[in-house]
C-alpha cells in the first residue's frame, strides 16, 4: 500500500516538472516571437522612414510645374498711377459770372507747340472734351528759368513757366512782346499777342504741360529753404501757379506731368531718363517732386509718366528721344479727357 502511494507521488511529481518544462519552453517561445515582431516592425518603420525621404528628394530635384509664360505680354503696370484730382473749391467761384463755356488754356512747351493743326494736343483735347481751348504754349521752354533774373542775352527766360503766369496774373506782357521779337520763331509773338488779349474772366481751366525738358537741361528740381524760386523746377511752378490763384481764383488749375523720356549722353547715345541723373536726379525723381509742389499748392496732378506714355510703350508715341507723333498726343489728350472729363462721351 505505502509503495503504491509512493509510486503515485513520483508520478505526479514527474508530471509537475514535465508541466513546468513545457510551460518554460512556451514562455521561452514566446518571448521569441515579441523580439521577432519588435525586429520587424522595427526594420519596416526603418524602410518606409528611407523610401519616403528618397521620394521626397526625387520630387524636389524634379521641381514643380511653373505657371510662367516667357512669351506672355500684359500691358498691365505694376506701380500704381500718381494722379491727383482736386476739384476747385465752391468758395473760389462765388461772385463769379460763368458764360456757360467751358475754356480750357494750354501752357508749356512742345507737347503743345510743335503741332498746332488738328493733331496737336490743345486741338485734341477741344475735340475730346467739347471746350474751346487756347494753346498758349512756347518751343523750347522750360518750366523754370535758366537765370535768377532775366537778361536779354537768353530771352528764352522770358516764356518759362514762371514768367508766363506773372504776366497772365498781372496783365504786363511788355517783357515778353519785346523777347518775342528777337525769336526765329513766328509762333512767340502770335501766341504772345493772343494771351495779352485773352479775357482770363472767361477761363474755366488751365492745364500746364512741360515734358521732360527741365531734366534734360538739368535745370534744378527743387530747392527746400526756397521753394518758390524760380529758377528750380518746382519752385517755378509753385510761384506760376500762385501767381494765377491769386489774381484769378475762379480758375482750375490741372498739372499734366512728363513722360517717359530718354537725354543724350557725351557719346551721342541715348540715356534711359529714369536711371541716368544728370545731376539733379533722374525722371521719377522729377516726377515726384512735381506731384509735391501740385500738393502744396492745391492743384490737380495727372501722371503721364506711369499712366501714358512709359518705358514700355514710348517707341509707339515718341518720334525721338522725347517728341511726340501723332499718337502720342492723342493719347495724352485720352487721358486729360478720361480724368477731367470722365462723363463726356469720346467723339
Amino acid at each position: 500500500m505505502n509503495n503504491t502511494m509512493g509510486e503515485n507521488q513520483d508520478k505526479n511529481t514527474l508530471q509537475k516538472e514535465n508541466m513546468t518544462k513545457m510551460s518554460e519552453r512556451d514562455s521561452h517561445k514566446k518571448r521569441e516571437s515579441f523580439h521577432f515582431n519588435i525586429h520587424l516592425i522595427l526594420l519596416t518603420a526603418i524602410v518606409l522612414v528611407i523610401g519616403f525621404s528618397a521620394f521626397r528628394l526625387y520630387q524636389w530635384n524634379k521641381g514643380t510645374p511653373s505657371d510662367y509664360d516667357p512669351n506672355y505680354q500684359t500691358t498691365d503696370f505694376d506701380i500704381e498711377v500718381m494722379d491727383n484730382l482736386i476739384p476747385l473749391a465752391p468758395d473760389k467761384r462765388e461772385g463769379y459770372v460763368d458764360d456757360g463755356i467751358t475754356t480750357i488754356l494750354c501752357l508749356g512747351d512742345d507737347p503743345f507747340s510743335l503741332e498746332r493743326g488738328e493733331n496737336g494736343l490743345a486741338e485734341q483735347i477741344a475735340k475730346k472734351t467739347g471746350a474751346t481751348v487756347h494753346n498758349g504754349s512756347f518751343t523750347g521752354t522750360t518750366m523754370a528759368a535758366q537765370f535768377a533774373s532775366y537778361n536779354d542775352g537768353y530771352i528764352l527766360d522770358a516764356f518759362s513757366f514762371s514768367y508766363v503766369a506773372k504776366s497772365l496774373a498781372s496783365g504786363d506782357f511788355d517783357l515778353m512782346k519785346t523777347a518775342s521779337t528777337y525769336s526765329y520763331d513766328e509762333n512767340f509773338a502770335k501766341t504772345t499777342q493772343m494771351l495779352s488779349e485773352l479775357d482770363m474772366n472767361t477761363v474755366d481751366m488751365i492745364c500746364i504741360m512741360y515734358d521732360g525738358s527741365d531734366y534734360v537741361n538739368k535745370r534744378p528740381c527743387d530747392d527746400p529753404n526756397a521753394p518758390y524760386d524760380a529758377v528750380t523746377y518746382t519752385g517755378a511752378l509753385r510761384s506760376g501757379v500762385k501767381a494765377i490763384q491769386e489774381a484769378y481764383p475762379h480758375i482750375r488749375i490741372v498739372v499734366m506731368s512728363h513722360t517717359f523720356c530718354h537725354s543724350i549722353g557725351e557719346d551721342g547715345n541715348f540715356q534711359n531718363g529714369d536711371r541716368a541723373d544728370l545731376g539733379h536726379g533722374t525722371l521719377s525723381h522729377y516726377l515726384q517732386k512735381e506731384r509735391d509742389a501740385t500738393m502744396d499748392v492745391g492743384v490737380s496732378f495727372i501722371d503721364n509718366f506711369y499712366g501714358s506714355i512709359n518705358e514700355d510703350n514710348y517707341l509707339d508715341y515718341m518720334t525721338d528721344y522725347i517728341h511726340f507723333n501723332d499718337a502720342g498726343r492723342e493719347v495724352l489728350a485720352q487721358r486729360f479727357a478720361d480724368c477731367l472729363f470722365p462723363d463726356r462721351e469720346t467723339p
